[in-house]
């Protein structure tokens, strides 16, 4: 019985095949062919949302208070909140604080460190007076090539104040 429905299921799908490939189309000669239309859209200077998690932020002092792990918009697509990860080890005792997102200045240069200590590529100068060696280093990090995310950000706080920030809690 049932080799018998599976056979006249088979039949009726060659039947009707059969009935399609033996339709004409209707040929229509008085619209012209749709063209093509190819949309070129370039995002010339936007920055990919998904690439602004994990990216470092600064403060004035160009000391990283620490990083961006989400972006909140509202209703209409415009970001509103960055959350900010705030010291930590790989994610573990992690302080999560919201800020408001036009506070962040986005930066594409390098980050400049000027501090003191030994450094591969320090310049030293000997004091006249004292004999004492005074080591001053400028680094510049490498900055990030792609023009899709900028390089770091900038925030007007120190870690501490991050810290003493109310933890930011996701509701469900």
């Amino acid at each position: 019985m049932l080799m018998k429905s599976i056979a006249a299921g088979l039949a009726g799908t060659a039947l009707l095949a059969t009935v399609a490939f033996a339709q004409n189309p209707t040929a229509t000669t008085d619209k012209a062919a749709p063209a093509a239309t190819t949309t070129t859209t370039t995002a010339s200077g936007e920055w990919r949302a998904s690439k602004m998690s994990g990216l470092k932020i600064y403060n004035d002092a160009n000391e990283n208070i620490g990083s961006i792990n989400d972006l909140l918009m509202d209703k209409s697509g415009n970001i509103k909140i960055a959350v900010i990860g705030v010291g930590g080890f790989l994610g573990m005792g992690e302080h999560l604080v919201a800020v408001p997102y036009e506070k962040l200045k986005f930066v594409n240069e390098a980050v400049a460190y000027t501090g003191t200590g030994a450094k591969p590529a320090a310049t030293t100068t000997t004091g006249a007076a004292t004999g004492t060696e005074k080591t001053t280093t400028t680094t510049t990090t490498a900055s990030s090539t792609s023009k899709w995310y900028p390089d770091h950000a900038v925030f007007n706080a120190s870690k501490d104040e991050l810290k003493n920030m109310p933890e930011f809690k996701y509701s469900e």
